[in-house]
């Protein structure tokens, strides 16, 4: 028997000139507004002109190999390296086992999904992808909890003491549409679970908080909410000075917290009279290998 690990996330383009492809694939072939397609552009541009986070998938999975001596491959379900590609690659390898974390903390049975369609496809091709294991959610893994926390105590460490009980923590994660979850999606309910664990890992540190979801679609139906700014008119009115945001929907940083928090949701918190601090995402914190590898060898290894 052959294992390797798999590492799936969401996917990025490698250039400017790729976006609109990329969002052809995240709007299932519908026509992108040419508008939508400059402002996406537009926010890539503001960071740098892409996103990191696929070196930063590459490096992760480079690390947990090192821990089990094991291949590790990653995929990515709207960009190359395409789950298909990774999983044709694999089975040329020979491997026969997969043992695959989803790097969206929340969402692991919408990947796995996707990835198993996949696996079907490749198969009516006469391709034998390897057997998959998939993981579940890892959002409430104990060593992730416990580097959400580390992250958001830097934070506190820089604030004066005597201005803390002026600050609120914003735990935050990636937005939905509402038709999502509607439809039974228990995403809500997973990230407000992760948020609790961090506050309680906080202990003593914890200030008070509101969870939040941001990065909402340029769309006109409703997305899963109270959104930023409705969070900062809700903290400057309780007569705080400024926020935390924990982004802890995100292993890696991406777009959505490069621009989104980073960028626009710091102007927007000094619109609304508030000083905003970033927790850093988890990236290749030795924390976050630590979950991982609790999460591999879980599944048999």
């Amino acid at each position: 028997m052959t294992d390797a690990i798999l590492l799936v996330a969401h996917g990025s383009p490698e250039t400017i000139d790729q976006l609109p492809e990329f969002l052809a694939n995240i709007r299932r072939g519908r026509p992108t507004p040419p508008e939508l397609v400059r402002e996406v552009q537009r926010r890539y541009a503001a960071i740098g002109g892409r996103s990191p986070l696929l070196d930063t998938t590459r490096e992760q999975a480079r690390l947990l190999s090192e821990r089990f001596g094991l291949p590790a491959f990653v995929a990515m379900r709207m960009w190359h390296p395409y789950l298909h590609e990774t999983l044709r690659e694999t089975a040329a390898r020979g491997i026969n086992r997969l043992l695959t974390i989803v790097m969206a903390p929340h969402s692991a049975f919408i990947y796995e999904a996707a990835l198993r369609q996949a696996a079907r496809e490749l198969s009516a091709e006469g391709v034998s992808s390897p057997e998959l294991i998939v993981a579940p959610c890892i959002g409430d893994e104990p060593a992730l909890i416990d580097t959400f926390a580390s992250l958001v105590r830097e934070q506190l460490r820089d604030l004066d003491p005597r201005q803390r009980s002026s600050w609120v923590l914003l735990p935050s994660a990636h937005s939905l549409p509402m038709r999502t979850i509607e439809a039974g999606d228990p995403y809500p309910s997973l990230v407000e679970k992760t948020a609790h664990a961090v506050i309680e890992r906080l202990a003593g540190d914890a200030l008070p908080s509101i969870l939040t979801f941001q990065s909402q679609g340029m769309t006109r139906e409703a997305w899963l909410g109270p959104d930023l700014p409705t969070v900062f008119e809700r903290v400057k009115a309780t007569g705080a000075k400024g926020v935390i945001v924990a982004p802890i929907g995100f292993l890696a940083d991406h777009v959505e917290t490069l621009y989104d928090l980073d960028i626009e949701a710091r102007e927007l918190a000094s619109e609304a009279g508030l000083e905003l601090r970033r927790a850093r995402c988890p990236n290749t914190e030795p924390g976050l290998i630590d979950a991982l590898e609790a999460v591999v060898r879980r599944m048999g290894r």
